[in-house]
């Protein structure tokens, strides 16, 4: 599992043993199994996750319906706003397959740039990487009709459609699953015409 890891660090920054025996030694690698809630809403967490395998959700709970907003897989992160804000959590992060997850906090992250500092600019660069392609998707999600989120979903995260419940992609694109239905065959109705 943690050459998943290293792969991807290799992308960024070129890692020596000793470097790639430090993060092993942290401890940090987690197999989590399918439907386990990471962080509910009223916790209070200081842990930042790193998808080495499976799909994370993260969501609310608005008058009993959960409003998904957004699902991390393979190669992605997630520090809940908690952590940085030292308060209890708005909102649940729960696992939609089996993960296996890095889990750090930041007196681990201190530790690291600390001893070595080209992980503080590769985390500064993946930080950039993040914030930018959230803001891409908030705007697109923004001005975008439920119809025009569900095909930007189809072509961005083709993989969503067989990884996790319909449901919570119908929450996702900000729809109810029935809709989402109804959405899915109009689609299927318009490309065979």
């Amino acid at each position: 599992m943690q050459e998943l890891l290293f792969d991807f660090i290799s992308k960024y920054v070129a890692l020596t043993e000793k470097e790639k025996a430090a993060l092993v030694d942290l401890n940090i690698f987690k197999t989590v199994k399918k439907g386990t809630v990471l962080l509910a809403e009223g916790d209070r967490s200081s842990d930042g996750y790193f998808v080495l395998e499976g799909c994370l959700r993260s969501y609310y709970v608005l008058e009993g319906e959960e409003k998904t907003t957004a699902f991390y897989t393979e190669m992605e992160g997630l520090t809940p706003v908690c952590v940085l804000t030292k308060q209890p959590s708005e909102y649940f992060v729960s696992t939609s397959e089996d993960c296996i997850l890095t889990v750090s906090d930041p007196s681990m992250e201190a530790e690291i740039f600390e001893k070595f500092p080209k992980f503080e600019t590769l985390c500064r660069v993946l930080s950039e990487e993040l914030l930018a392609k959230q803001q891409i998707n908030f705007d697109d999600f923004k001005i975008a009709t439920p119809e025009q989120r569900y095909l930007s979903l189809l072509e961005k995260r083709p993989d969503l459609m067989q990884r996790v419940p319909q449901h919570q992609l119908a929450s996702f694109i900000g729809v109810k699953p029935q809709s989402l239905s109804r959405l899915r065959a109009r689609i299927i109705k318009k490309s065979k015409s």
